[in-house]
């Protein structure tokens, strides 16, 4: 259910709709614009949403779609029901172009779904082309007799070919016959120099002076304006004329004939015509829609079967559109969650602050999505479906049935809540303004109290201060602010949900200029009540700027934290598994000489026997077992092996591109490639990397040659997660890349996010025509770690760069 009546033209569909309109390429889309409907009916609405976004990416990336002849041949179809009657060769040739168009936009979908598993493509769009059956035959019959031009073709028949024949050669022996006493009568000076044959009345004559006109028997036809050139058809060719007008009728008589048989063929299709018709004002209807979101920056966000709002960077379509136009102006979007715990809104703040623009959004964004339109505003929005939208925004006071403002917004009210339920959205400009503020105030509490145990969602702008403190006391209803600059008293048109607003009255009476005196009367006839509620208001919002900034301080403070985390981490985790390694290796090794020990004994046993113990022999093997126990079995200190000086040393002076350096505490070797303020981009074999000149030593270049040369040598490359943290950094700028460049630096970037811990990224892509954010959001949607992807701040990018959350 909808109310008012006058809902549309109120919100300012109605002008959405002459957008549409404009949009279509005949009137056979711009009437399925006149048939839009709002529907609660959530199976249709997104099939509708769905058809809508494959247009768009149609629109946006598809050149191969036909563009053109989207003719309305709905009268000539009525007429072909007729038995008897022929469509004109006109008809036919409107008829053969509309359904060619039908046909390329099916063969168009039937290749999208080549080589394809699913549904393909464009599955939205391809169940609309089930019904249409266009037998191929029939516009195959239709290309034969009409040509290019939209004539009847020689070919159509032989009759007719055999006919043309006939009149050309008709024509050719009577143009002979012209030209011969054309040039008689010039030589004779009967005719001008610069006049030639004509036709009148379709007949072959010769322009005469009339003063000579006599001297040539015929007949004439004609004369010019002035009278002294007359048109006449001499007498030698009366026949021939006779001839070839005869052949005329008789070629028209075959035209019809032939027409009429094509009409014939034409009549038992017309059911299947008629479905391909209403195929191709659908197609039409759909791309203006599609061509509008464009033009908007609209998208599909997620829908839901049920009341539910939480959208994000919405844009009152019209504003934005309005504001295109002007330079250095642009739409302040808007943020907000309706709920199970906060169903209604309760907008406040300073005149001229943008409430009424952000109920008219409200209630116009959700009356497009429910008419199948996509909506501007962020893709990851989440949006639901109400069965009933009731508005009381403007004045509806009438003459006629003797309403005053006031009674017109009561009556509305009582409209609410007749009607109000759960699946109800109701939208109230100026609760309870028109009469005396303390009874207005006090009927307004009561009405939305009544409107809250309905169940119903909604969104009220009010400057009364009791439906302030009704908000903040009572479950359901949430408080909601216009923000407003109260350092400059300027407003900043944006909504913040969570706070009342002041209406800053005093102010901003104040700016303007009002004498002083008058403003502090002013205070003391309101009362230090309503004073000090205006000026706690005040105070927190200067308060929440100054929490806003310590909340950045402490995220930074987390992230720096979070990679020491990392770092200690990683160095653990390498310290563990050396001492692993390293005890294993001596494990082996001690197994390995306890083995040998116990064979060497074993055999020097053996010897002693075989020798029969004779004492200088004994004394022999002995000294051999000690000498191998000295050796082997002994522990050995092994002092590390020196390495140059030089490898340690620093080369002197400053570091510059092209120098060999170090990173202090590693012994990786490295270039310099260039110096960029503090910083340096180095090359480490194959890895870049950007660090602070103060954490490098310059080295030889011997020292660099020597490093190279082992790193030369074939072994087991490590990963350093230490170097990796540090020159991490979690914002990507792939603004002038192409496509594909982007997408690969995105997929590195996510990839070392992704190892390294980052819960939030930052991809700066730039506004443009959005063609490089949707292919990043898009893609970046196969990753099951992202959690949600919204704009960054208006202040710092806006829909220029895409903040991605990713999943605890």
């Amino acid at each position: 259910m909808l109310y008012p009546n006058t809902l549309e033209q109120k919100l300012g569909f109605d002008k959405i709709r002459e957008l549409l309109k404009q949009a279509c390429i005949s009137p056979l889309g711009q009437d399925y614009v006149d048939k839009i409907r709002f529907t609660d009916n959530y199976s249709l609405i997104d099939k509708l949403l769905r058809q809508t976004a494959e247009f768009k990416q149609i629109v946006q990336y598809e050149t191969e779609f036909p563009q053109s002849n989207y003719i309305d041949v709905r009268e000539q179809l009525t007429k072909a029901r007729i038995e008897g009657l022929a469509l004109t060769e006109e008809d036919f040739f409107d008829l053969k172009l509309t359904l060619k168009t039908v046909q390329a936009c099916l063969t168009f979908l039937a290749k999208r779904d080549e080589g394809r598993t699913g549904d393909g493509q464009f599955p939205f769009l391809k169940e609309l082309a089930g019904p249409v059956a266009l037998d191929p035959h029939l516009v195959n019959l239709l290309d034969r007799i009409i040509d290019d031009r939209g004539r009847v073709r020689d070919s159509a028949s032989p009759e007719l070919a055999r006919i043309r024949k006939q009149i050309i050669a008709e024509q050719a022996h009577l143009r002979k016959q012209l030209d011969s006493i054309l040039r008689q009568a010039r030589q004779n000076g009967w005719i001008p120099d610069d006049m030639s044959l004509t036709v009148r009345e379709g007949r072959l004559v010769i322009p005469v002076s009339a003063e000579h006109k006599r001297k040539i028997k015929g007949i004439v036809h004609d004369e010019s304006n002035t009278g002294q050139t007359v048109f006449l058809e001499p007498a030698e060719v009366f026949d021939a004329n006779n001839e070839i007008r005869e052949l005329e009728y008789a070629e028209r008589r075959e035209i019809f004939r032939i027409l009429l048989e094509l009409t014939n063929t034409l009549r038992p299709h017309l059911e299947g015509l008629k479905k391909a018709l209403n195929f191709l004002a659908q197609i039409d209807f759909i791309r203006a829609k599609a061509r509008l979101a464009l033009q908007i920056g609209a998208e599909m966000p997620t829908l839901h079967n049920r009341p539910f709002v939480n959208w994000t960077d919405v844009r009152h379509p019209l504003l934005f559109l309005s504001l295109q136009k002007t330079e250095g102006k642009k739409v302040v979007p808007l943020t907000a969650r309706l709920d199970e715990n906060g169903r209604i809104l309760i907008i406040s703040g300073p005149n001229a602050g943008g409430k009424s623009i952000a109920l008219k959004t409200f209630g116009l964004v959700q009356y497009m999505l429910q008419c199948g339109l996509l909506v501007p505003m962020a893709d990851f929005s989440e949006m639901g479906v109400f069965q009933n939208l009731f508005i009381d925004i403007g004045d509806e006071q009438s003459l006629e049935n003797d309403l005053s403002t006031y009674s017109s917004h009561l009556t509305a009210m009582k409209q609410f809540m007749v009607g109000a339920n759960k699946r109800t959205l109701f939208l109230i400009d100026e609760f309870g303004t028109g009469t005396e503020p303390g009874l207005g105030g006090a009927i307004a509490e009561a009405i939305l109290e009544d409107l809250n145990k309905s169940g119903a969602y909604g969104v009220i702008n009010t400057h009364y201060t009791n439906l302030k403190v009704f908000a903040d006391k009572t479950d359901g209803l949430v408080n909601g602010a216009m923000r407003f600059d109260s350092e400059h008293l300027e407003p900043l048109y944006q909504l913040e949900i969570g706070r009342p607003g002041s209406s800053f009255a005093l102010e901003i009476a104040q700016k303007i200029g009002l004498p002083k005196g008058v403003i502090n009367r002013a205070k003391e006839k309101l009362g230090t009540q309503q004073v000090n509620f205006e000026k706690l208001i005040k105070e927190l919002d200067i308060e929440k700027k100054v929490f806003a900034e310590k909340n950045i301080e402490v995220g930074i403070n987390q992230r720096k934290l979070a990679q020491q985390l990392a770092e200690y981490t990683a160095l653990k985790t390498k310290l563990d598994n050396e001492q692993k390694q390293l005890l294993n290796d001596a494990k082996q090794k001690a197994k390995a000489l306890v083995q040998e020990a116990n064979q060497r004994i074993e055999n020097t046993i053996r010897e002693i026997r075989e020798v029969k113990a004779d004492k200088e022999i004994t004394r022999e093997i002995r000294q051999e077992l000690q000498q191998f126990e000295q050796k082997a079995l002994k522990p050995e200190v092994v002092a590390a092996p020196a390495k140059p000086k030089e490898e340690y040393e620093s080369a002197t002076g400053p570091i510059g591109a092209g120098d060999y350096v170090r990173i202090q505490g590693q012994t990786a070797v490295g270039q310099v490639l260039a110096i960029r303020g503090k910083d340096a981009e180095i090359s480490i074999g194959d890895l870049k990397s950007n660090v602070k000149l103060n954490r490098l030593e310059k080295v030889s270049r011997r020292v660099f040659k020597e490093a190279v040369g082992e790193t030369e040598k074939p072994r087991m490359q490590g990963m350093d997660l230490n170097e990796k943290m540090m020159n991490f950094s979690f914002n990507l700028d792939i603004r002038g890349k192409r496509g594909e460049e982007a997408i690969v630096e995105v997929d590195q970037f996510f990839d070392n996010a992704l190892m390294l811990g980052y819960p939030e990224l930052r991809i700066v892509h730039g506004k443009g025509d959005g063609i490089l954010r949707n292919l990043v959001r898009t893609h970046l949607r196969r990753y099951k770690q992202v959690a949600r992807m919204e704009d960054e701040h208006a202040d710092r990018g806006g829909a220029g760069v895409t903040i991605v959350k990713m999943r605890g």
